[in-house]
C-alpha cells in the first residue's frame, strides 16, 4: 500500500512539474523580472563581464613569473663534413664532428622588471571591465523596455480580439435582423450588402489579428529568452496596466545627466583612449627582463638517452634583458597623435551625449504626457461612439436612417475603439521608455 500512494505521489509530482514545463503564468512584473535572468542578451552581457574579468587577469600575468620548458631532439640522417690540413701537408681530411643524435632540456624563468605599455595595459583592462559592467546595466534597462512593449503587443492583440469578436456578433444579429426584413420587403437589398460588406471586412481582421496573436506571443517569448512555442498566460491586462502605468510624478522628476549609464559609459570611452595616448607614449620608454636558464644535454649515436649509462651535461645562466628604443622614423609619434585625436573625438562625444541624454529625457516626458492625454480622449470618445452607433442601429432598424448612416457610425466605432486600445499600449511603452531616459533603476 505504501508502494502504491508513493508511485501515485511521484506521478503526481513529475505531471506537475510537465505542466509547469509547457506553460508559464507571468505578471508584466514577474515577466521583466524572468527576463532580467534569462534573457540572451542579459547572459551575453554576464559573459562579457566574465571575459573582462579574465582579461584583467591575463594581463596582470604579464608581469608575474613566466616559466618556460623546451626539447629538442636532433637526429642527422646524414651528418655535416668538416674539412681541415691538419697535418700540415697541404692535404685537407674530412672529419665528422659531434654524435649523429643529441637531446636537449631546459627550463627557463623570466621575469618583467619593468615595462610601461605593461603597466597602462593593466589600468586598461580594468577600465574595459567597468564598461563592461557599465553595458550589462545598459542591456538590462533596454530588456525591460523590449519586454514591456512584448507583453503589451500580446494584451493588444488580446483585447483587439475580444472588441472584434463582441462588434461581429452583434454585426451578425444586425445582418440576419436586416435579411428578414428585407425578405419582408420593409428595406433595400443595399441595406443588407453593406452590412455584408462591413461583416466580411471584420472578420478578416479577426483573423489577422489571431494570427498576429501567435506572432506577439512568440516575440515575448523571445525576449524573455524562452524557446518561441513555450506557452504563455498572462495575468495583467492591458486596461489594469494603462491605469497603473499613468504616474504624472514623473513628467516632474529632476534629470541628472551625469547619473546616466550612457554618459557613464562616453567618460569611460574617454578614460580608454586616454590610457591608449599613455600607452603610445611609453612605448619610447626601455622595457627591462631578467631571466635564469637550467638546460642538460646528452649526445649519442643511437638513441640511448633512457639508458642508465648515458651521460648528461649541465649548464646554467642567469641574466637581464634590456630593450631601448632609440629611432622609429617618427612611426611613434604618428601612433601617438593618432590616439590624441581620437581622445579629442572622445571627449567631443561626450558633450553630444551630455546634449542628447538632456534632449531624450525632455522629449519622452512630453511623449508621456501626451500618451496619457491620448488615453484620456481615446476611452471618452469610445464611449461616445458607442452611444452613437447604439442611436444609428437603433434608427436604422426603425426605418429613421440610412445603411450609410449606420456604416458611418459603425466605421467611427472601431476606428475609435482601435484609437483606445493603442493608447493603453503607448501609456504603458512611453512610460518604459520614460524610465529608461531618465535612467531609473529597475525595482
Amino acid at each position: 500500500m505504501k508502494k502504491i500512494v508513493l508511485l501515485a505521489l511521484s506521478l503526481l509530482f513529475f505531471s506537475t512539474i510537465k505542466a509547469q514545463e509547457k506553460s508559464m503564468k507571468l505578471s508584466l512584473e514577474e515577466a521583466i523580472i524572468f527576463a532580467l535572468e534569462h534573457s540572451y542578451n542579459t547572459k551575453i552581457a554576464r559573459n562579457d563581464i566574465a571575459s573582462a574579468n579574465e582579461k584583467v587577469w591575463e594581463t596582470t600575468t604579464i608581469g608575474l613569473p613566466q616559466i618556460d620548458g623546451q626539447v629538442d631532439y636532433q637526429n642527422f640522417l646524414k651528418q655535416p663534413i668538416s674539412v681541415a690540413d691538419i697535418n700540415g701537408d697541404g692535404i685537407d681530411e674530412e672529419f665528422v664532428f659531434g654524435t649523429k643524435q643529441n637531446l636537449n632540456a631546459a627550463v627557463t624563468l623570466k621575469q618583467l622588471l619593468f615595462d610601461g605599455s605593461y603597466l597602462v595595459g593593466l589600468q586598461a583592462s580594468k577600465t574595459f571591465l567597468k564598461i563592461s559592467k557599465q553595458a550589462e546595466e545598459k542591456t538590462e534597462m533596454l530588456t525591460r523596455e523590449a519586454v514591456i512593449n512584448a507583453y503589451g503587443n500580446v494584451l493588444v492583440t488580446e483585447k483587439s480580439i475580444s472588441i472584434l469578436k463582441n462588434n461581429i456578433k452583434i454585426l451578425e444579429k444586425n445582418y440576419n435582423d436586416a435579411k428578414k426584413i428585407y425578405e419582408n420587403g420593409f428595406n433595400e437589398e443595399e441595406d443588407v450588402e453593406q452590412l455584408e460588406i462591413t461583416l466580411g471586412n471584420l472578420k478578416n481582421q479577426l483573423n489577422s489579428v489571431i494570427r498576429m496573436q501567435e506572432i506577439a506571443y512568440q516575440m515575448l517569448n523571445l525576449a524573455l529568452g524562452n524557446p518561441i512555442n513555450t506557452k504563455l498566460i498572462l495575468k495583467d491586462s492591458l486596461d489594469s496596466l494603462a491605469e497603473t502605468n499613468i504616474q504624472l510624478e514623473l513628467i516632474a522628476e529632476d534629470f541628472n545627466f551625469t547619473n546616466h549609464v550612457d554618459f557613464k559609459i562616453a567618460e569611460n570611452d574617454i578614460e580608454t583612449k586616454r590610457l591608449m595616448v599613455k600607452l603610445e607614449q611609453s612605448k619610447a620608454l626601455p622595457s627591462l627582463y631578467a631571466f635564469i636558464n637550467y638546460g642538460t644535454q646528452a649526445f649519442s649515436n643511437s638513441f640511448t638517452f633512457f639508458n642508465n649509462e648515458q651521460r648528461w651535461f649541465q649548464s646554467s645562466l642567469i641574466g637581464v634583458s634590456l630593450n631601448v628604443p632609440i629611432f622609429s622614423s617618427f612611426g611613434r609619434k604618428s601612433r601617438t597623435a593618432q590616439a590624441k585625436i581620437a581622445l579629442e573625438n572622445s571627449d567631443l562625444r561626450l558633450e553630444e551625449t551630455k546634449q542628447r541624454l538632456n534632449l531624450q529625457a525632455k522629449k519622452a516626458k512630453s511623449e508621456y504626457q501626451l500618451s496619457i492625454e491620448n488615453y484620456s480622449t481615446s476611452k471618452r470618445n469610445v464611449n461616445l461612439s458607442e452611444r452613437i452607433e447604439k442611436k444609428q442601429r437603433v434608427k436604422f432598424f426603425e426605418g429613421l436612417s440610412s445603411s450609410f448612416d449606420l456604416l458611418q457610425a459603425q466605421n467611427q466605432l472601431y476606428t475609435q475603439q482601435q484609437n483606445y486600445i493603442e493608447s493603453m499600449l503607448n501609456v504603458i511603452a512611453k512610460k518604459a521608455a520614460l524610465e529608461n531616459a531618465l535612467n531609473l533603476p529597475i525595482k
